[in-house]
């Protein structure tokens, strides 16, 4: 199993396990960032940007239209895969079913599963896919979305780009990512190994407690 690319994102990592004043841990931002200045108060302010989601536009297994701005105010978990998948993609979805279950009561988090086999993966076959994951409701999204967009966007996400190889078997990722509500990615998850799954759950729940992801009263 394949380290996610981490190799790209530890160069731009900017704490692996920070600690705020009081103690608590901080979860890492990946990605490209670049200084910026502004005018705050007549006063000139340099803060920083950082790497986030691109746009998209896909369609759910519910048949609803699903872009970047359907996860505004969202934490949420993304993952690359296909129906018909014989390997990776059952444990990994499997494993999904824990994340699942311990927020799909949440209000302001998802799951978004992108299929990188599209031609396929018809709106019909993500809700059989779906059900028989015991997949219901609003929290998990199966999305289908043009193929060379999607491919593209995996990039973002800061994962190797799927592929086809010659006997056009599809080649892609395994990992779980971690999303903020400012479209950053703020971890990533071998989707296959529980050990790393039960990490995530439990970062999720640091990053629901960070003051810029709670839910405004």
């Amino acid at each position: 199993m394949r380290k996610l690319a981490l190799g790209l994102l530890v160069v731009t990592l900017w704490t692996a396990c920070k600690l705020n004043s009081n103690d608590k841990k901080v979860l890492p931002i990946y990605g490209n960032r670049k200084p910026i200045t502004k005018t705050v108060d007549g006063k000139s302010v340099t803060d920083t940007l950082y790497q986030t989601i691109s746009k998209f536009k896909t369609i759910n297994q519910y048949g609803d239209s699903i872009s970047n701005k359907s996860l505004d105010g969202n934490i949420y978990v993304a993952d690359f895969f296909f129906t018909t998948c014989p390997s990776i993609c059952p444990i990994m979805h499997r494993n999904m079913l824990s994340v699942y279950n311990a927020f799909k009561s949440t209000g302001d988090f998802k799951i978004i599963s992108y299929t990188i086999d599209p031609k396929h993966d018809s709106v019909p076959v993500l809700k059989k896919y779906a059900d028989k994951l015991g997949v219901t409701g609003k929290t998990w999204w199966f999305l289908q979305g043009k193929k060379d967009s999607i491919y593209k966007l995996s990039e973002s996400y800061l994962v190797r780009k799927p592929e086809e190889d010659a006997k056009q078997q599809f080649i892609h990722d395994g990992s779980f990512l971690l999303v903020d509500k400012q479209k950053r990615v703020r971890g990533a998850y071998d989707g296959t190994d529980p050990k790393q799954v039960e990490q995530l759950i439990a970062d999720i729940k640091e990053l629901q407690n960070e003051p810029d992801q709670v839910i405004a009263q």
